[in-house]
């Protein structure tokens, strides 16, 4: 019998077409646009230019969102899940942004990217989809180029189931039923912050540092020495 406190992991890679395509049509306005913001607040120097990776971009929205506030950047996203990918293609034709952004299928780690180093490394709810954290970890070592900000935003469990449905209700409740299931189940397979400072120990990172935001993130961010 599971304790309220255990951490249920769920699928790793959403790619049945329906969920897809109920996923990338959602409205993740808020989330996504706090992404951005926050990026902005915890790098406020960053000068905007250069190669990005987005690590689990999904149908593209914040390879989209990221490569319109720094108009400077070519962004590579990277996914494993096709049917995403093949929806965020023609997102990405239809705001004209196909030419500075480009999604990649692919798995962390291992993936084959085209470059070996990133001016910047961002990732966008991939850390609970993963049944072994130090695939993300390691990747962002693998790909972050010395000096260069890594921004990680995810969700976090709550402390009990009833707060896991209550953020349903409060955050989904005139979503498909799809989407109210996933968001749940995802509530319940994300790391509780203190359980992602464990991970980065394990990675040897200690240039990281973590955060909670709002109710239901966390983030973890800092520049590579």
């Amino acid at each position: 019998m599971l304790s309220p406190m255990d951490r249920i992991p769920e699928p790793e890679l959403m790619d049945d077409p329906a969920q897809a395509l109920a996923y990338a049509r959602a409205d993740f306005e808020q989330p996504h646009s706090q992404f951005i913001e926050q990026f902005r607040r915890c790098f406020p120097d960053w000068p905007g230019t250069g190669h990005v990776l987005d690590l689990g971009c999904g149908p593209g929205d914040i390879c989209r969102r990221f490569a319109q506030a720094y108009p400077q950047t070519r962004v590579h996203g990277v996914d494993g899940a096709p049917a995403m990918l093949a929806i965020g293609r023609e997102d990405l034709q239809a705001a004209k942004l196909a030419d500075r952004v480009e999604l990649i299928k692919g798995y962390v780690p291992g993936a084959v990217l085209p470059r070996r180093q990133y001016d910047a490394v961002i990732s966008n709810s991939l850390l609970h989809h993963l049944h072994e954290p130090q695939a993300l970890w390691q990747t962002v070592l693998r790909h972050t180029a010395p000096g260069a900000p890594v921004f990680i935003m995810d969700l976090r469990r709550p402390d009990r189931p009833e707060q896991a449905v209550a953020l349903v209700e409060l955050y989904a409740a005139d979503e498909p039923e799809v989407l109210r299931e996933d968001f749940h189940h995802s509530l319940r397979a994300a790391y509780r912050p203190e359980e992602v400072i464990l991970q980065l120990h394990a990675a040897g990172i200690d240039w990281l540092s973590t955060a909670v935001v709002g109710d239901r993130h966390l983030i973890v961010r800092g520049h590579r020495p």
